[in-house]
């Protein structure tokens, strides 16, 4: 959530900010609601200091006494009213954008900053290339599900592989998180309450099927105060999503799926180094697709296309032959302060105290990955994959 001691000092600034993820509004409600608990508090205050008395109270004491205290009980439920009011509204409003992220609301109005690969004229779709058993998986469960099968198996084992070996180069250590988590880590993480309706629940038990490991691992030092920054992770996860959004999108093969494989990335840092740790993120990524030779370009993501827990947002979109055009296969997100002072992430400063951490994320590879490999080579390999248990090329 955001700071509100500091949107306090500066609303002005942060209303502007927040206009450009069209939560302005949200903002207001917000603001207004505060100031309501706020005025409330002094009366609160006043009645609490006043059921102090020394020594042995008159009966004319004792009547009042028992006045101010049902006066206290009405004042502070009207407070614990306007408190929940307020922190409901707080939970829905996002993290300010940074100023370098680009105006606009969709895909179309990202900035692009650099292409890598020559894009292939044509080719075929992932389906024709690699064994993926759609109609098996479907009477199993549903649509939008699918087995890998065969030597597309090995080539996708290989890439989640690989990514865990280049994350650990890079000094991230591997972790196999839970896929099942509580309320409190989808609230913590930003994902509720505004991303509730894509998300699996298990009713009976209170806990939810993630979409990313980036839950599992924003969790992992949930209410701790760190003694070390940076911390850095790489989780390998089973990940499920409904895409209740994404009604008619994407629906031939595998592309848009409710369950996928992902590596992803973390870090908790200092906030003066999170814009620095969020260029090493991208580094990894590119380095990661750029060994696997598939063309791809960066994009800067809009201010009103970003999620609500990121103030700026990279995705790497890799070329899609039969699509004809770039895809996301890869993001990365700063979140600076927004995830851990809802988690409770905090770490100690020498001579500061204790400050609210900056966590990030970012993905290293899934499923889509090795459907732009499949798509880009027609069936051939990576070579860098062959050490992982990768054919050299995909028999159906």
């Amino acid at each position: 959530m955001i700071d509100l001691r500091v949107a306090r000092t500066d609303p002005d600034g942060f209303r502007a900010a927040l206009a450009r993820k069209g939560a302005a509004d949200r903002f207001d409600l917000l603001l207004a609601a505060d100031e309501r608990w706020r005025a409330l508090l002094p009366a609160v205050d006043e009645l609490r200091s006043r059921q102090k008395l020394k020594g042995k109270p008159t009966p004319e004491q004792l009547a009042e006494l028992n006045r101010v205290k049902d006066e206290l009980r009405a004042a502070e439920e009207r407070l614990a009213i306007a408190e929940a009011e307020r922190d409901g509204l707080l939970a829905r409003v996002p993290n300010p954008p940074h100023p370098s992220a680009p105006d606009g609301n969709t895909d179309d109005d990202a900035e692009e900053i650099r292409r890598w690969g020559d894009p292939a004229a044509d080719g075929p779709e992932h389906t024709d290339v690699g064994r993926f058993e759609m109609e098996r998986a479907a009477r199993l469960s549903g649509a939008r599900f699918g087995y890998l099968a065969g030597d597309t198996a090995l080539v996708a084992m290989a890439l989640y592989r690989f990514a865990l070996d280049l994350a650990g180069r890079h000094g991230h250590t591997p972790l196999l998180p839970p896929v099942l988590v509580r309320e409190e880590a989808m609230y913590g993480t930003g994902f509720f309450p505004t991303d509730r309706s894509n998300i699996y629940a298990l009713e009976a038990d209170d806990l939810y099927l993630t979409g990313t490991s980036e839950v599992a691992l924003a969790g992992f030092h949930m209410s701790e105060i760190l003694e070390e920054l940076p911390l850095r992770y790489a989780a390998f996860s089973t990940c499920f999503r409904r895409e209740s959004g994404a009604a008619g999108k994407d629906t031939r093969g595998m592309f848009r799926v409710h369950q996928f494989n992902k590596v992803e990335l973390f870090v908790y840092c200092e906030p003066a180094r999170s814009y620095e740790e969020h260029d090493r993120i991208l580094s990894i990524e590119e380095e990661f697709v750029q060994a696997l030779g598939l063309p791809y370009r960066v994009v800067n993501v809009a201010a009103g296309d970003l999620g609500d827990p990121a103030s700026k947002k990279y995705d790497i979109e890799a070329w899609f032959p039969s699509q004809q055009r770039y895809r996301e296969i890869t993001s990365t997100s700063n979140t600076t302060d927004f995830q851990a002072r809802r988690l409770g992430v905090r770490y100690r400063l020498p001579e500061k105290g204790v400050e609210t951490a900056h966590t990030l994320n970012g993905t290293a590879v899934t499923d889509r990955c090795l459907l732009a490999i499949l798509e880009n080579f027609a069936g051939d390999v990576p070579e860098v994959l062959h050490a992982y248990g990768a054919p050299a090329r995909v028999e159906r």
